[in-house]
């Protein structure tokens, strides 16, 4: 996915140039009138935010000196090239002093911006991975949520609105979405970020613990209590606590639950009284908890309490436009965790192949599928063939029919010597291959296609490699064709033979 590049000019004619010039450096342009606009754009009122910003600084109503000193006062930190027509050194300082990070003059070539662009890129690359560290250590919150899509926007929007109060909020979405991620930024951007941050996963608690890890117990309330444990309820006050897949929780344990959500205070095990607590609740699961409630497998009257505030998480093959961004992040932070892994990037080959895969897995399939392409690289640059088993689903093959190039070469060796064209059968006759049907029609050029394939694997004995060449293919669409017409190339072999 290219970088947005803001473009700034109250001139249409300079707009259209600056919008050519920056196509053709490989950028995509975003066109902005005027001042007003501009700063709309950088302060994320449009889908894609730009990651620098090219603005002509002379300009009617507000001028790209103020637009600068606007974005500064806003924290907004997107690096600015400045253009005009006036190149004397006072113009320069000033914009400079405005927080201006190059200044170019009209008309600017191809190579001048291209450079501009370029460095400013790289400054704001580094300053942003300073900002992102800051944050860390500050908190998680929203701005460290990886996303392009305006379906993902949505839900850091709504859940903006959540984190400015103390009000229970459900979290429902497929397994490894990134629920937790989005219950953290809420905290870290809530009036309780200084304060704990419990999680519990429910559905890996044993049954007959549930209640004693929640609410806690007293030394010797049940054989194995040696000593007193306060419970997440306990360790969460003043805080925030996370409840990871609530739907599995047992259905004597939800009545305590709703007692600890409705009155705040729970009833530890072998206690002689209450305690209470001061939490911000947020609930998540992977199930349709109103299904459930339907079943009677969940309380209703405990599922409004915990679904006062939904969001809903969209599973990865719904937000395609972010594995590029993921991708890259993840990279970026797992580079130095891979000894001796040089990857900086990933081809537009093996992005293309990741994007059209479907992920039931959803992020946390795409992050192991990234480490595990790092630990398999050699190059500097991930390529199709660190994926094997995405390639495999995505051709719709089974994974051993993907031969390493080496045992390919071999058989293709084996077969014709010394790398030269594999030993052909005799050509069959052409009228082998029908064009009119029975009825007398021309036949479809399904039909036709479908026994040309067939053709290519018997004349080529099967080797799909060279089926693929001469028919002037990849190998994954030919696998993905046999897949769609149902073909089995071993057994268009044993026809042959």
């Amino acid at each position: 996915m290219p970088d947005t590049i803001l473009i700034v000019d109250d001139d249409p004619v300079q707009r259209r140039l600056l919008d050519a010039m920056v196509r053709k450096l490989g950028y995509a342009p975003v066109l902005a009138e005027g001042g007003e606009e501009a700063l709309e754009a950088v302060n994320g009122a449009r889908p894609a935010e730009p990651r620098a910003v090219v603005m002509d600084l002379m300009m009617p109503g507000m001028d790209g000196i103020d637009v600068m000193r606007r974005m500064r006062q806003a924290g907004v930190d997107v690096p600015v090239i400045v253009q005009t027509a006036k190149g004397g050194v006072e113009t320069a300082v000033a914009a400079m002093r405005a927080g201006a990070f190059d200044f170019v003059v009209k008309p600017v070539s191809p190579e001048r911006l291209g450079k501009a662009i370029h460095n400013a890129l790289k400054v704001e690359a580094l300053e942003g991975t300073v900002r992102r560290k800051r944050r860390r250590e500050k908190g998680f919150s929203f701005s460290d949520i990886v996303t392009g899509s305006p379906t993902m926007e949505r839900v850091t929007r709504l859940a903006r609105k959540a984190a400015a109060s103390d009000i229970p909020i459900l979290i429902e979405g497929e397994s490894g979405v990134g629920k937790e991620l989005i219950a953290r930024a809420i905290r870290g951007e809530s009036a309780r970020r200084t304060k704990p941050f419990v999680t519990v996963n429910c559905g890996a608690i044993p049954e007959n613990l549930v209640e004693s890890i929640l609410f806690g117990h007293e030394k010797g309330s049940f054989t194995g209590a040696t000593e007193k444990h306060t419970g997440k309820f306990i360790e969460a006050n003043t805080g925030t606590l996370f409840l990871d897949e609530i739907g599995d929780l047992p259905a004597d344990v939800q009545v305590k639950l709703l007692r600890a959500v409705q009155e705040g205070e729970v009833d530890p095990v072998g206690a002689r009284g209450t305690v209470k607590v001061d939490i911000r609740l947020i609930s998540a699961s992977n199930q349709n908890l109103l299904e459930r409630v339907k079943e009677g497998r969940f309380r209703e009257d405990l599922f409004y309490r915990l679904n006062v505030f939904p969001i809903m998480m969209p599973p990865l093959r719904e937000r395609k436009e972010d594995i590029p961004l993921l991708v890259q992040h993840f990279i970026a932070r797992f580079a130095d965790a891979v000894p001796g892994a040089h990857v900086s990037g990933i081809t537009a080959e093996a992005l293309d192949m990741l994007s059209a895969y479907d992920w039931p897995g959803n992020i946390r399939q795409l992050e192991n599928a990234v480490f595990r392409g790092l630990v398999l690289s050699e190059g500097e640059m991930l390529t199709v063939a660190e994926f094997p088993q995405i390639r495999a689903q995505v051709d719709g093959i089974d994974e051993a029919l993907l031969a390493p190039p080496e045992q390919e070469a071999a058989h293709e060796s084996a077969a014709g010597g010394g790398g030269e064209a594999p030993l052909l059968r005799q050509p069959p006759h052409p009228a082998l291959l029908r064009v009119f049907g029975e009825d007398g029609h021309i036949r479809t050029l399904e039909a036709t296609e479908r026994e040309m394939i067939r053709l290519a694997i018997e004349h080529y004995d099967g080797q799909m490699s060279e089926v693929a060449r001469r028919l002037g293919i990849g190998r994954s669409t030919l696998y993905r064709k046999l897949k769609e017409m149902g073909i089995d190339p071993a057994e268009e072999r044993g026809r042959s033979d």
